[in-house]
């Protein structure tokens, strides 16, 4: 593997919660040292640097602050840490600022209705009659109807007959005819064929499909990977239903910033696909498991590459979710190296028990995340609130109850049918 400056190195210690090496720089210059230091290309360091930084009062407290906008995730980890605790005004305006991950809609609870944001954007539907008004701020939605309604393809042609297709940023691409028995391969073709004129496109989602109009796991996917081949500017793809769902490898995409899989039962195999594909620049990676009653075969060891051999080194929110081996994943995760290079772990809508719970707790590296989140799992109050005393931010609602039934699962994933 190439050295990379932007990963942890020998400084190391500093993600377990030590502090790093002394710089002579540092030490010897005082805080103009410091300012020299911070604008030192290597990483570790800045990072020393600003461990001494708050040493020099007002003026080293200011330039932590500044630290939240460096370029590097591990810099502006380390300066939030550092600051998280203060009370001086312009720090907590600072720390509200401070985004360790920028797609908010991620935390809101699955929607069984048509989405209303994607890619931190209004989600509209496209009509005619309208246009296209706002192609940045806007993700347009196209969507069949049950009523002789013009199909996805037909719709995508009419929206590119628009003046201003050329800026569109996001589209969301809901039901299709008979997504039930039809796959989506004729919408991903007709995307396809479209990037002569979406040549502005960072954003998509296949697949934004209400419970009232076919299931999850109804929805028949097919091989997604020809839009990542087609749209080279693409920055978010979201896909909903794994039947049917692949990529196929080898895929390459140098822009690709966040991945988002929904399904009620992921293949092994699509999870493979995922592990072989090189996306150097991705940071939001977020798979739903599902039932194994609906396709979801895959296991803890499928999903090892992620874990253990840095395929995705600049990820900062990891979303493991709607899962029935929860704990499993909780277990290999704590002795993971990935556990001190993120910043947000989602293993919410899952099967996590008191149990796996525990091992988060005793693993000291959890207190360096700056959000876990475990919603709709199966934690006691008592666990709950033992989690909500660690020193990063727990999100913990909505918890279900063990099924008393011993022709079912005691604990279930959130989202499966």
């Amino acid at each position: 593997m190439t050295n990379n400056q932007n990963q942890p190195q020998d400084y190391d210690a500093v993600l377990g919660g030590q502090s790093p090496p002394p710089i002579d720089g540092v030490v010897l210059g005082g805080i103009e040292g410091i300012k020299r230091c911070l604008s030192n290309p290597v990483v570790n360091v800045r990072i020393a640097a600003l461990s001494e930084a708050l040493k020099y009062g007002d003026a080293g407290l200011d330039l932590v602050r500044q630290a939240l906008q460096d370029e590097s995730k591990l810099v502006r980890r380390f300066a939030y840490r550092l600051l998280k605790q203060r009370v001086e005004p312009q720090i907590i305006q600072a720390l509200q600022a401070y985004k360790p991950w920028n797609l908010e809609e991620r935390f809101e609870k699955y929607q069984e209705s048509d989405i209303t944001q994607f890619a931190n954007r209004q989600v509209v539907d496209f009509e005619k009659n309208i246009g296209i008004v706002e192609p940045v701020n806007k993700a347009y939605a196209l969507r069949y109807k049950y009523d002789n309604e013009e199909d996805l393809p037909g719709q995508i042609s009419r929206l590119l007959q628009e003046p201003n297709a050329d800026k569109v940023e996001a589209l969301v691409l809901g039901l299709w005819a008979e997504a039930y028995v039809r796959d989506s391969s004729d919408i991903v073709q007709t995307l396809v064929d479209a990037k002569k004129y979406l040549t502005n496109l960072k954003a998509v989602f296949i697949g934004d499909i209400a419970y009232d109009e076919c299931e999850i796991s109804w929805i028949q996917q097919s091989d997604i990977s020809p839009i990542l081949q087609a749209y080279l500017k693409l920055e978010i793809l979201q896909v909903r239903g794994g039947d049917g769902l692949h990529f196929s490898p080898p895929i390459k995409h140098n822009h690709l910033k966040a991945l988002i899989v929904e399904t009620g039962g992921l293949s092994r195999d699509a999870v493979a696909h995922i592990c072989n594909m090189n996306l150097p620049a991705l940071e939001h990676l977020e798979l739903w498991f599902g039932s194994e009653d609906y396709g979801g075969d895959c296991w803890v060891e499928d999903i090892h590459p992620i874990l253990f051999e840095d395929k995705f080194p600049n990820l900062t929110y990891l979303g493991l979710r709607n899962s029935q081996f929860t704990d499993e994943i909780v277990n290999a995760i704590v002795t993971s190296s990935i556990i001190h290079s993120i910043s947000v772990l989602d293993l919410s809508m899952g099967t996590l028990s008191d149990s796996g719970a525990e091992e988060l707790l005793n693993c000291e590296a959890i207190n360096y995340l700056d959000i876990l989140n475990v919603s709709e799992s199966f934690l006691s109050e008592e666990m709950v609130e033992k989690l909500s005393n660690l020193n990063v931010r727990v999100i913990a609602t909505d918890q279900k109850e063990e099924e008393d039934d011993s022709y079912i699962h005691s604990r279930y994933c959130s989202v499966a049918e």
